[in-house]
């Protein structure tokens, strides 16, 4: 058996973040690949965007997204934003840090299960996404197919009470 670090996943604040960390991430052309709804291009001040709408969401709904941390180093952001009546679930990782989507996805679902505010949670997986794996191992099921802001999605839904 092959001796591995142990890899600490923990939440924190993305205003608690280096933007010079989430700039590099977010102007990463791989990402674009797989998220049909960025289209801007990132800078310093579409940075300064972003953090303060998704603190604004914290302070609107009482939760949103966080900055993912590895070890204490940032590896992306993602967590939950309210959509109507639903509350959804995102991740989006630097590439080299792809292979902690499914730990990430089981620690955020076991904080949604403890949340009485979860009753559900949804996805919304572009197209172009291939590999449903982690999402069947999840336990999401298969809503439909949906647009959103004019880009195509499959929609899952996972029920966590």
């Amino acid at each position: 058996m092959i001796n591995t670090p142990a890899r600490a996943i923990t939440f924190a604040r993305l205003s608690d973040v280096s933007k010079d960390d989430i700039l590099e991430h977010m102007s990463n052309p791989r990402l674009t690949t797989h998220m049909p709804l960025l289209t801007l291009q990132w800078d310093h001040e579409a940075v300064t965007r972003f953090v303060a709408a998704k603190e604004e969401a914290w302070h609107r709904d009482g939760l949103g997204h966080w900055a993912i941390l590895c070890n204490g180093g940032y590896v992306g952001w993602g967590g939950f934003q309210k959509e109507g009546d639903e509350w959804d679930f995102g991740l989006v990782l630097k590439t080299d840090a792809f292979g902690l989507g499914p730990a990430i996805a089981k620690k955020a679902m076991e904080f949604a299960r403890g949340d009485d505010r979860i009753p559900s949670v949804t996805f919304l997986v572009p197209l172009s996404r291939r590999n449903l794996g982690a999402l069947e191992r999840l336990g999401a099921k298969w809503v439909g197919e949906i647009e959103y802001n004019g880009a195509a999605f499959r929609k899952f839904r996972l029920d966590t009470l």
